[in-house]
């Protein structure tokens, strides 16, 4: 098995694992502290989020031509403008910018997901799926760690804590839309073992595992951080020099955190970011809300850049 064959699996086995024990913290949590408390519940949110953030700040350099400043230049400029666009957007109109992040997001995070088991199965020679068979797996995948936690009964309290604003953001369709994922992700769930894909049936059986049995604010960022983030990572790791010359000497581990590390100035200035949006807006002062109208303002260059990739990676081209 190469290199890269070893970082998939690993990565895959890892957020699965880690998904796994992050449902039974919460459980315990939940048994010990209460549904009710969420001073646990931010604690693990954002200890997810502080991993997830660095995996979207590479976009620059798997998507425009090397030794070429001047386009780079152009690229991070307009990149961060429409990220400022979006997070004044969200903050001006929170409701219609949370519905429009909510519906980008369940649509980049299933694409995503998809086109990381695509490659995973190319390097190991599998044979290729139908695009029919990908939207099986990709459709569920996404629908459920972002429509599940906030059509949940504990919804409310969560949002009252990011924003209140955000309560009511489905209406009347909350329950419709909670039983219509369900139902999907089940269907999916059995036919993906009818066709013997057993592990992409435990992915989503861990997806929904998560998105039903933790709070909110919880299921979110554990699967941001620990799923969405590693995967997205490991496929970086196919697009970076530093990475390929990790893979050409046996070195799987190192070939990965060449894709975090020079994601970590994004975090810095993810949380300098937040921290000037809680100062600046008394009515929107938790943290927590500042960092993820900055995450989710991210989410819109970022899902425009990586779409190139995501198509490729699902048609095999």
């Amino acid at each position: 098995m190469s290199a890269k064959q070893r970082l998939f699996s690993a990565t895959r086995s890892y957020s699965q694992l880690l998904v796994g024990v992050a449902v039974i913290l919460s459980l315990l949590f939940t048994a010990s502290l209460g549904s009710d408390n969420l001073n646990w519940q931010i604690c693990l949110a954002v200890i997810a989020l502080i991993i997830g953030i660095p995996h979207g700040a590479l976009d620059h350099l798997v998507t425009m031509p090397k030794k070429k400043p001047a386009k780079m230049a152009a690229f991070v400029i307009i990149y961060v403008l429409i990220a400022v666009v979006a997070v004044w957007a969200i903050l001006k109109w929170n409701v219609l910018g949370f519905q429009l992040v909510v519906v980008m997001s369940a649509a980049h995070f299933g694409v995503g997901d998809a086109a990381f088991i695509a490659e995973s199965e190319r390097l190991n020679n599998g044979v290729s799926k139908s695009l029919i068979d990908r939207l099986i797996y990709a459709i569920p995948a996404g629908l459920l760690p972002v429509f599940i936690p906030l059509t949940s009964d504990l919804t409310s309290s969560a949002l009252a804590q990011v924003n209140p604003k955000l309560i009511n953001w489905a209406g009347s369709n909350t329950n419709l839309i909670h039983l219509c994922v369900l139902l999907l992700a089940a269907t999916s769930i059995f036919i993906l073992i009818l066709k013997r894909d057993d592990k992409s049936a435990i992915d989503l059986t861990l997806l929904a595992a998560l998105s039903i049995l933790t709070p909110p604010l919880v299921a979110f960022a554990i699967y941001f951080g620990l799923w969405h983030a590693l995967r997205h990572t490991a496929r970086l790791t196919l697009n970076l020099n530093k990475s390929e010359i990790a893979y050409q000497r046996n070195e799987p581990k190192r070939a990965f955190m060449q894709a975090v590390l020079p994601g970590i100035p994004a975090l810095i200035g993810t949380f300098f970011v937040a921290a000037i949006l809680a100062a600046a807006n008394p009515d929107n002062s938790r943290l927590l809300w500042s960092i993820l109208v900055v995450i989710w303002a991210l989410t819109v260059p970022h899902m425009m850049v990586t779409a190139k990739l995501d198509k490729g990676a699902l048609l095999g081209k």
